[in-house]
């Protein structure tokens, strides 16, 4: 592999990468990065770049550009000082790469797609090697510990399948409330993405929320089915999120059900970390949540990054009913701290309301550059959210379970638990430790009118249509300020309240 050298008069840096390489870049806090490629092919994560295009990164967004057949990119005219926004904290170029086992498990999934439709619509089989092999539409479960590139994993699966040129519409299923997928984080959802995922920044890596994108956004404006987890931490009450990802199996199921292409393209589950920590207090929890996502989205094809203790338990435990498949983790895994993860749900959630426009570096003169897929991104990344007061009897607020919940084996010897984790509570604004100053609400679409039976966790079963953050609250007068993406009334809606806060 070369390394381009510098233009001194422009001060245009390039990288010149040979076939089946890639370049790697991390930014710090501030910094802004920006890429184009000037020759040959390369993609971001499964998705193309266009060349000649100048794409824009930032908020500490960690990435690779990889070529298939070589390439070269430029970087934006710089001082090229570490000060500088243009230039990243770490940079350079690796030929150790997995994407050769990663697009094989692509082509496998493909054929799989081909079989299933074939079989749902009569059609004959275009080839010979097609027709063999089962006809279910892959269904996938990627496992892996911490930084082991999971959700990379994902995407690159699901833009080779949006690239392949069959009109597919994947199913992409988040169940790490720690990312919050397309929304802020604390949210379970499931999309069909029928664009690639764009990556420009750490804070938005599968896109946006059409409850928050303007309707112009040609590269996300996603519709995905959302429910409110509220907590980073799977461990914080599993018996709620395993209902959650039940019910996002049930409505995949049902939309599925007269959807024969949605259907034949199946679905793509990127899960917690917490799941592949096979020692400690939280293992049955990891071992129920795993059967508990295998038997809600019908799980026939497991994936495990890079973990081979994690690969036996789960030959041994679904190997004679489940494709499992270990693959390799890349070199190119950035070690992430707690910290770090802070910072991006503190973006993630600035992003939902407010968007983000990131600066390019100083010497991009030209405006015509692209972040996010969009090459207009001035008109498309800047939001403006709505500020309302309402009054406390205006928005019911429940809470899931009790905040502090001792463990059952705390509990004193023939003691019943009062709470249990799934009771929803409702809170009262005026009493003292509420706790909801500053924090981040859920709102609820309204029960079905068609089901007269209500029960009393129905609430659960609600998908979110929206998030909103209390800022402000008057006591005395029993109001509250409210930040919300639109302007939509809140009065009569449900609301539930989770560990998450925000303020500007």
């Amino acid at each position: 592999m070369d390394r381009g050298g510098e233009n001194k008069e422009g001060h245009l840096k390039q990288w010149q990468l040979q076939p089946e390489s890639e370049y790697r870049f991390e930014l710090d806090p501030g910094k802004s990065l920006a890429i184009k490629l000037v020759r040959g092919y390369a993609e971001i994560f499964g998705a193309e770049l266009a060349e000649g295009k100048t794409y824009l990164f930032g908020q500490e967004c960690k990435a690779a550009v990889y070529t298939w057949q070589g390439c070269t990119i430029e970087m934006s005219p710089t001082l090229f000082s570490r000060n500088v926004k243009g230039q990243p904290s770490v940079e350079y170029l690796s030929d150790e790469t997995p994407m050769s086992a990663y697009a094989n498990v692509h082509v496998a999934l493909e054929q799989m797609r081909i079989r299933a439709f074939a079989a749902a619509t009569g059609e004959p089989l275009p080839d010979e090697e097609g027709a063999k092999g089962p006809s279910d539409a892959p269904r996938v479960l990627v496992l892996g510990p911490e930084n082991s590139g999971k959700t990379s994993v994902c995407k690159i699966l699901t833009n080779y399948t949006i690239r392949g040129g069959e009109d597919w519409a994947p199913m992409y299923v988040n169940v790490d409330p720690s990312e919050g997928g397309w929304a802020v984080p604390g949210a379970v959802a499931a999309a069909a993405i029928t664009a690639p995922l764009q990556t420009a920044t750490a804070a938005s890596p599968l896109g946006a929320v059409t409850t928050s994108a303007p309707n112009h956004v040609s590269s996300n404006g996603l519709l995905p089915l959302s429910y409110w987890y509220g907590h980073a931490e799977m461990k914080r009450n599993p018996l709620l999120m395993e209902r959650l990802i039940r019910n996002l199996g049930e409505n995949i199921r049902d939309r599925w059900e007269h959807d024969v292409p949605g259907r034949s393209a199946g679905l793509i589950v990127d899960t917690p970390s917490a799941l592949a920590a096979s020692s400690g207090p939280g293992n049955d929890h990891r071992l129920t949540m795993i059967k508990a996502c295998v038997d809600a989205f019908h799980i026939n094809v497991i994936l495990i990054v890079g973990h081979e203790k994690l690969n036996v338990e789960m030959q041994r435990t679904y190997g004679n009913r489940i494709e499992v498949v270990k693959i390799p983790k890349s070199g190119g895994v950035v070690e992430l701290d707690q910290l770090y993860r802070l910072r991006i749900h503190k973006y993630q959630l600035h992003n939902y309301f407010y968007g983000h426009l990131i600066e390019p570096p100083p010497g991009l003169t030209s405006k015509g550059y692209i972040q996010a897929g969009e090459q207009a991104p001035e008109l498309t990344m800047h939001l403006s959210p709505s500020s309302m007061v309402v009054n406390f009897g205006d928005l019911t607020i429940y809470r899931i379970g009790e905040e502090t919940m001792a463990p059952t084996s705390a509990l004193p010897i023939g003691a019943a638990r009062v709470v249990s984790e799934m009771q929803p509570l409702l809170v009262d604004p005026a009493a003292s430790g509420s706790g909801l100053y500053n924090a981040v609400l859920a709102i609820l679409a309204p029960p079905n009118p068609d089901e007269s039976e209500r029960y009393d966790e129905e609430i659960l079963d609600l998908p979110v249509v929206g998030y909103v953050v209390i800022t402000a609250m008057d006591i005395t007068n029993k109001r509250m300020t409210v930040l919300a993406p639109t302007q939509s009334s809140l009065v009569g809606r449900t609301a539930i309240v989770g560990s998450f806060e925000w303020s500007e």
